[in-house]
């Protein structure tokens, strides 16, 4: 057959109901044939074409069809993938002397934090499970009482991983409040015997007290400041008396020391605003803005000391290696960073968070507790405009008021050499708060806000005097101008800078 010169594409085959060939042209024409039959094979040819035209129309519907179904499907799925908002488990300890009010306290944080549309899990204390059957402690001998002990802590630890466990698997945010933790019963046994079950066991501080729990809140014994309000009548197991009282309260307290997050709530207020205290302690460590709710009482304070005592002089104390490493941030106002916080080689991994509210006035801190995994794979995001802090952090506790003394340690730059830094936390003024610190510490000065011992100043590498990360008094500090301070007097105004530091 001739070609001409409008036919633009070779003819296309295209499979009939017999299982032959025919051919349809799409875009082409031929030439008349000469056959006398051309008029039949025309009319074939058309009827063919309209068919495989049809063909093709339902073929184009189909995958129209097949390719709306795909695109709806992978909708679906983007939807179902879309990240989930990042569930918090927060474990607390409430502990102290008899009579501090940790029933109450219990409930109070219940209530609260329900409100607030959290799960809250209630573990029973351990203790008081095992002596309501009928075992009394005074009456145990020596080897008794420590196997009692080491069996209280094992059943303690199961019971506590069975409400984690479920805590971890909701879909709520979780507060899981501990009556007293595994560190309690060290208050009921000597030192010597205390690390000889540790070591039995394979068991060390640092997961046990730091790592296990995020918080501890130590609420003091009515017999101690809070006389008049101490009795035995409400409890079935408590029959200790005021001295007793006293002692245990104590006991109770030094067993935590050296926990990150410990705070001793005291009897300096009456007992409506040391709850309120409690629960905005929780707040404040969860990043909770709780705004007017709670009235706020405790304030983070800081002093320089001139040098370090020999350590005859101090009470029994927690020594702790502790580095700070600052990470590169995307946003200029937000401050994150990685605590690396350990005893004999055994660690704690803390990630903190801390940026100023939508408003920009008040500090919103988040802190995680990391893997090692996660924290080797968060230092690769150092910032190299800082240099690592290095410190021996020792924590101590004097008339229930709880301090952390930071001494600065090589390397470093050279403004930190020597510097050894005390911080508390306390919602004392005047005589009172004199009277509560340490008195064989030679305290230079107070140096709360100061920017000059920000540690995040302290670490920076560039010259205070040329550097535009330094936080300058400006916008760190109190006010250039102080309110009046009418009777009492209160605390100046603060604002606080992004990077002000809270102890960490």
């Amino acid at each position: 057959m001739a070609t001409t010169a409008d036919q633009l594409m070779a003819p296309a085959l295209v499979p009939t109901s017999n299982g032959q060939q025919s051919v349809l042209i799409v875009g082409t024409k031929m030439q008349p044939s000469t056959n006398s039959n051309s008029d039949s094979n025309q009319n074939s040819t058309k009827k063919k074409k309209t068919a495989a035209v049809q063909h093709q129309h339902q073929v184009d519907n189909k995958r129209a069809t097949l390719a709306k179904s795909d695109a709806m499907n992978a909708s679906l799925k983007l939807k179902s993938s879309e990240p989930i908002k990042e569930v918090r488990v927060y474990k607390i300890v409430l502990t102290g002397g008899p009579c501090g009010g940790k029933t109450t306290g219990q409930s109070r944080l219940c209530t609260f934090f329900e409100n607030l549309g959290w799960k809250v899990f209630r573990v029973p204390e351990t203790a008081t499970v095992l002596l309501s059957g009928g075992v009394k402690f005074s009456d145990l001998t020596e080897d008794e009482a420590y196997k009692f002990q080491e069996n209280l802590i094992r059943t303690m630890v199961q019971i506590e991983n069975t409400y984690f466990e479920l805590g971890n698997s909701n879909t709520r945010n979780v507060l899981i409040i501990c009556d007293r933790g595994v560190m309690d019963a060290s208050a009921y046994i000597s030192k010597d015997k205390w690390e000889k079950m540790m070591a039995a066991n394979k068991w060390n501080p640092v997961e046990m007290r730091d790592n296990r729990y995020n918080q501890i809140l130590h609420l003091v014994s009515a017999a101690n400041g809070a006389e008049d309000f101490y009795s035995t009548e409400d409890h079935a197991c408590r029959s200790e008396g005021v001295e007793l009282a006293r002692e245990l309260d104590y006991k109770s307290a030094a067993a935590w020391v050296g926990h990150p997050y410990f705070d001793v709530i005291d009897n300096s207020t009456d007992f409506e605003t040391k709850m309120n205290r409690m629960i905005e302690s929780v707040c404040q460590k969860l990043g909770i803005d709780i705004g007017d709710r709670l009235q706020a009482t405790s304030r983070k304070l800081k002093y320089l000391v001139d040098s370090l005592p020999p350590e005859s002089e101090f009470p029994p104390f927690q020594d702790f290696d502790v580095e700070h490493h600052y990470l590169q941030s995307t946003f200029p106002k937000v401050q994150a960073r990685l605590r690396k916080r350990g005893q004999k080689n055994h660690w704690s991994y803390i990630y903190t968070q801390r940026r100023p509210n939508i408003h920009g006035q008040n500090r919103i801190e988040v802190k995680t507790q990391l893997t090692h995994r996660d924290y080797i794979n968060l230092l690769a995001q150092c910032d190299d405009a800082h240099y690592t802090i290095y410190k021996t952090r020792r924590c101590f506790l004097i008339n229930n008021q709880y301090f952390q003394l930071d001494i600065y340690k090589e390397p470093g730059h050279p403004r930190c050499k020597g510097l050894v830094l005390l911080e508390t936390y306390s919602s004392l003024t005047g005589d009172a708060l004199k009277n509560c610190m340490p008195k064989f510490l030679n305290i230079v000065k107070e140096v709360t806000g100061d920017p000059d011992y920000s540690m995040f100043n302290l670490s920076l590498k560039e010259d205070w005097s040329t550097s535009e990360k330094y936080c300058r008094p400006t916008s760190h500090g109190k006010q250039k101008q102080p309110l009046p301070p009418p009777p009492p007097p209160p605390q100046p105004e603060r604002h606080y800078h992004p990077y002000d530091e809270n102890s960490d």
